[in-house]
Protein backbone atom coordinates (compact mmCIF):
# COMPACT_ATOMS: atom_id res chain seq x y z
CA UNK A 1 0.00 0.00 0.00
CA UNK A 2 1.36 3.42 -0.93
CA UNK A 3 0.91 6.16 1.64
CA UNK A 4 0.25 9.72 0.47
CA UNK A 5 3.12 10.97 2.58
CA UNK A 6 5.69 8.60 1.09
CA UNK A 7 8.91 10.07 -0.16
CA UNK A 8 9.64 10.13 -3.90
CA UNK A 9 10.29 6.64 -5.19
CA UNK A 10 13.48 5.75 -6.95
CA UNK A 11 13.54 4.99 -10.66
CA UNK A 12 13.75 1.27 -9.93
CA UNK A 13 10.72 1.40 -7.66
CA UNK A 14 8.76 3.27 -10.33
CA UNK A 15 9.47 0.53 -12.82
CA UNK A 16 8.29 -2.05 -10.27
CA UNK A 17 5.02 -0.16 -9.87
CA UNK A 18 4.61 -0.14 -13.64
CA UNK A 19 5.06 -3.91 -13.71
CA UNK A 20 2.35 -4.31 -11.08
CA UNK A 21 -0.05 -2.28 -13.21
CA UNK A 22 0.95 -4.21 -16.32
CA UNK A 23 -0.33 -7.41 -14.73
CA UNK A 24 -3.83 -6.08 -15.28
CA UNK A 25 -3.53 -5.29 -18.96
CA UNK A 26 -1.22 -7.87 -20.53
CA UNK A 27 -0.14 -11.47 -20.22
CA UNK A 28 3.54 -11.99 -19.39
CA UNK A 29 6.08 -13.02 -21.97
CA UNK A 30 8.71 -14.23 -19.51
CA UNK A 31 9.39 -17.94 -19.37
CA UNK A 32 9.47 -17.66 -15.57
CA UNK A 33 5.74 -16.95 -15.53
CA UNK A 34 3.38 -19.93 -15.67
CA UNK A 35 0.13 -19.59 -17.60
CA UNK A 36 -2.87 -20.84 -15.68
CA UNK A 37 -4.28 -23.98 -17.32
CA UNK A 38 -7.67 -23.78 -19.01
CA UNK A 39 -10.44 -26.25 -18.18
CA UNK A 40 -10.49 -29.25 -20.51
CA UNK A 41 -13.71 -30.12 -22.35
CA UNK A 42 -13.99 -33.38 -20.37
CA UNK A 43 -13.80 -31.69 -16.94
CA UNK A 44 -15.69 -28.43 -16.72
CA UNK A 45 -15.13 -26.29 -13.62
CA UNK A 46 -18.88 -25.75 -13.17
CA UNK A 47 -19.37 -29.52 -12.78
CA UNK A 48 -16.85 -29.84 -9.93
CA UNK A 49 -18.44 -29.31 -6.52
CA UNK A 50 -16.24 -28.38 -3.55
CA UNK A 51 -15.86 -31.12 -0.93
CA UNK A 52 -16.26 -28.68 1.93
CA UNK A 53 -15.99 -25.03 2.93
CA UNK A 54 -14.13 -23.00 5.50
CA UNK A 55 -13.51 -19.34 6.22
CA UNK A 56 -9.98 -17.96 6.21
CA UNK A 57 -9.88 -16.06 9.52
CA UNK A 58 -6.13 -15.47 9.75
CA UNK A 59 -6.06 -12.58 7.24
CA UNK A 60 -5.94 -8.92 8.29
CA UNK A 61 -6.92 -6.25 5.77
CA UNK A 62 -5.67 -2.71 5.46
CA UNK A 63 -7.61 0.14 3.89
CA UNK A 64 -8.43 0.79 0.26
CA UNK A 65 -5.90 3.04 -1.47
CA UNK A 66 -5.90 4.68 -4.90
CA UNK A 67 -2.55 4.94 -6.70
CA UNK A 68 -2.18 6.43 -10.19
CA UNK A 69 0.58 6.38 -12.79
CA UNK A 70 0.79 8.97 -15.55
CA UNK A 71 3.68 8.29 -17.96
CA UNK A 72 4.36 11.14 -20.39
CA UNK A 73 2.10 11.11 -23.41
CA UNK A 74 -0.28 8.40 -22.18
CA UNK A 75 -3.60 8.46 -20.26
CA UNK A 76 -3.43 8.14 -16.50
CA UNK A 77 -3.84 4.63 -15.11
CA UNK A 78 -5.27 4.23 -11.60
CA UNK A 79 -5.43 1.24 -9.26
CA UNK A 80 -7.77 1.16 -6.25
CA UNK A 81 -6.53 -1.68 -4.06
CA UNK A 82 -6.80 -3.47 -0.76
CA UNK A 83 -4.29 -5.96 0.64
CA UNK A 84 -4.82 -8.70 3.21
CA UNK A 85 -1.87 -10.19 5.07
CA UNK A 86 -1.21 -13.23 7.20
CA UNK A 87 0.06 -12.77 10.76
CA UNK A 88 3.59 -13.24 9.43
CA UNK A 89 3.20 -10.11 7.29
CA UNK A 90 3.18 -12.07 4.04
CA UNK A 91 0.60 -10.94 1.48
CA UNK A 92 -2.38 -13.30 1.34
CA UNK A 93 -4.89 -11.50 -0.87
CA UNK A 94 -4.87 -8.38 -3.00
CA UNK A 95 -7.82 -7.00 -4.93
CA UNK A 96 -7.29 -4.28 -7.55
CA UNK A 97 -9.70 -2.26 -9.62
CA UNK A 98 -7.74 -0.94 -12.62
CA UNK A 99 -9.05 2.04 -14.61
CA UNK A 100 -7.51 4.08 -17.42
CA UNK A 101 -8.62 7.61 -18.35
CA UNK A 102 -10.74 7.54 -21.48
CA UNK A 103 -11.30 3.77 -21.38
CA UNK A 104 -14.86 2.75 -20.43
CA UNK A 105 -13.76 -0.78 -19.52
CA UNK A 106 -12.30 -1.23 -16.04
CA UNK A 107 -10.57 -4.42 -14.91
CA UNK A 108 -10.69 -6.40 -11.69
CA UNK A 109 -7.72 -8.49 -10.67
CA UNK A 110 -7.13 -10.64 -7.60
CA UNK A 111 -3.84 -12.00 -6.24
CA UNK A 112 -4.16 -15.24 -4.24
CA UNK A 113 -1.62 -17.71 -2.84
CA UNK A 114 -0.45 -20.62 -4.97
CA UNK A 115 -2.05 -24.02 -4.38
CA UNK A 116 -5.52 -23.18 -5.68
CA UNK A 117 -7.57 -25.27 -8.09
CA UNK A 118 -7.02 -23.09 -11.15
CA UNK A 119 -9.89 -24.46 -13.21
CA UNK A 120 -12.38 -23.01 -10.72
CA UNK A 121 -12.59 -19.20 -11.11
CA UNK A 122 -12.32 -16.80 -8.19
CA UNK A 123 -15.81 -15.75 -7.10
CA UNK A 124 -16.56 -12.26 -5.76
CA UNK A 125 -19.89 -11.50 -4.06
CA UNK A 126 -21.08 -8.10 -2.82
CA UNK A 127 -23.41 -8.19 0.21
CA UNK A 128 -24.71 -11.63 -0.74
CA UNK A 129 -26.15 -10.41 -4.04
CA UNK A 130 -24.09 -9.24 -7.04
CA UNK A 131 -21.59 -11.90 -8.15
CA UNK A 132 -18.66 -11.77 -10.57
CA UNK A 133 -16.28 -14.60 -11.46
CA UNK A 134 -12.66 -14.01 -12.43
CA UNK A 135 -10.73 -16.73 -14.30
CA UNK A 136 -7.11 -17.33 -13.45
CA UNK A 137 -4.82 -15.78 -16.04
CA UNK A 138 -1.27 -16.56 -14.88
CA UNK A 139 0.88 -17.53 -11.91
CA UNK A 140 4.25 -16.60 -10.47
CA UNK A 141 6.28 -18.63 -7.99
CA UNK A 142 4.42 -17.24 -4.97
CA UNK A 143 1.05 -15.99 -6.26
CA UNK A 144 -1.63 -16.59 -8.87
CA UNK A 145 -3.65 -13.85 -10.53
CA UNK A 146 -7.29 -13.95 -11.63
CA UNK A 147 -8.57 -11.07 -13.74
CA UNK A 148 -11.31 -9.96 -16.10
CA UNK A 149 -13.22 -6.91 -17.27
CA UNK A 150 -15.38 -5.48 -14.49
CA UNK A 151 -19.14 -5.22 -14.85
CA UNK A 152 -20.04 -1.49 -14.39
CA UNK A 153 -22.92 -2.44 -12.06
CA UNK A 154 -20.50 -4.51 -9.99
CA UNK A 155 -18.28 -1.43 -9.55
CA UNK A 156 -21.29 0.70 -8.56
CA UNK A 157 -22.29 -1.93 -6.01
CA UNK A 158 -18.74 -1.95 -4.63
CA UNK A 159 -19.00 1.84 -4.17
CA UNK A 160 -22.19 1.44 -2.12
CA UNK A 161 -21.54 -1.97 -0.54
CA UNK A 162 -20.41 -3.05 2.91
CA UNK A 163 -18.65 -6.39 2.34
CA UNK A 164 -16.98 -8.20 -0.56
CA UNK A 165 -16.74 -11.97 -0.08
CA UNK A 166 -13.95 -13.64 -2.02
CA UNK A 167 -14.21 -17.38 -2.62
CA UNK A 168 -11.55 -19.68 -4.04
CA UNK A 169 -11.20 -23.45 -4.31
CA UNK A 170 -7.94 -25.03 -3.20
CA UNK A 171 -6.19 -28.04 -4.72
CA UNK A 172 -8.02 -30.33 -2.26
CA UNK A 173 -11.32 -29.01 -3.65
CA UNK A 174 -12.13 -27.18 -0.43
CA UNK A 175 -13.90 -23.85 -0.82
CA UNK A 176 -12.14 -21.02 1.07
CA UNK A 177 -13.84 -17.69 1.75
CA UNK A 178 -12.69 -14.37 3.17
CA UNK A 179 -14.64 -11.15 3.67
CA UNK A 180 -13.14 -7.81 2.62
CA UNK A 181 -14.55 -4.51 3.96
CA UNK A 182 -16.05 -2.12 1.40
CA UNK A 183 -16.84 0.86 3.64
CA UNK A 184 -13.70 2.72 2.49
CA UNK A 185 -13.83 1.61 -1.13
CA UNK A 186 -16.25 4.27 -2.40
CA UNK A 187 -14.41 7.26 -0.90
CA UNK A 188 -11.04 5.93 -2.09
CA UNK A 189 -12.30 5.05 -5.56
CA UNK A 190 -14.16 8.30 -6.16
CA UNK A 191 -11.69 10.54 -4.35
CA UNK A 192 -8.31 11.96 -5.30
CA UNK A 193 -5.44 9.47 -5.55
CA UNK A 194 -3.20 9.02 -2.53
CA UNK A 195 -0.29 9.44 -4.95
CA UNK A 196 0.28 10.15 -8.64
CA UNK A 197 3.52 8.92 -10.16
CA UNK A 198 4.62 10.79 -13.26
CA UNK A 199 7.31 8.90 -15.11
CA UNK A 200 8.79 7.87 -18.40
CA UNK A 201 9.22 4.12 -18.78
CA UNK A 202 12.29 3.16 -20.77
CA UNK A 203 12.19 -0.20 -22.50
Amino acid sequence: MIDATSVLLSGRALVCVSILFAAAVARPASAQNIAAPKPTPEVKSAEIAPRGQREAKDITYGGWTKLCVRPAGTPMLCRTSITGRFATGQMAIRVDLIERDGDPIARLQVFVPVGMYLQKPVKLTIDGANVQSLPYTWCLSNTCIAADAADPKFINDMDAGTALVLEVTDSNLLSLTTSLPLAQFGPAHKGAPAQILEQDIEE
